[in-house]
């Protein structure tokens, strides 16, 4: 097993440089894990920022030669839950196939202080043949 973490060029980077976008978990059998830290995006509405989230996770898979359709798991954190048919209209946008495993929580505040959304996710890679 080989773990490698960085920022991959090709994809947005980080707002600061205290965290890293992915970590590869690489198996002997050229299948891999991602795990994306969480991901934020600007934009006046939930439904904005929910897609620009969307969009930067699309390039960090992209960069690792994954899709969404990839996606087993997403953590969703949301400043306002009432909202929620918002942000699942738009996730359905991006994950078309069948839904992975989640979670969704309400918290207070995200960083930046204008954030409604945060999402992380964690994609299964299979080998390449």
């Amino acid at each position: 097993m080989q773990i490698t973490i960085g920022n991959p060029a090709s994809a947005p980077q980080p707002h600061n440089d205290f965290y890293s976008q992915v970590a590869r978990v690489e198996h002997a059998d050229g299948s891999a894990m991602l795990f994306l830290s969480g991901q934020t995006a600007d934009g006046a509405t939930l439904a904005e920022q929910t897609r620009g989230i969307f969009e930067n996770i699309a390039a960090l898979l992209k960069a690792h030669g994954a899709t969404l359709a990839d996606v087993i798991n997403i953590r969703t954190y949301l400043t306002d839950v009432t909202k929620i048919a918002e942000y699942v209209a738009v996730r359905r946008e991006y994950l078309t196939g069948t839904p992975p495993t989640s979670m969704t929580t309400e918290v207070p505040r995200l960083v930046p202080p204008d954030c409604q959304v945060e999402i992380e996710i964690v994609a299964a890679v299979p080998a390449r043949r």
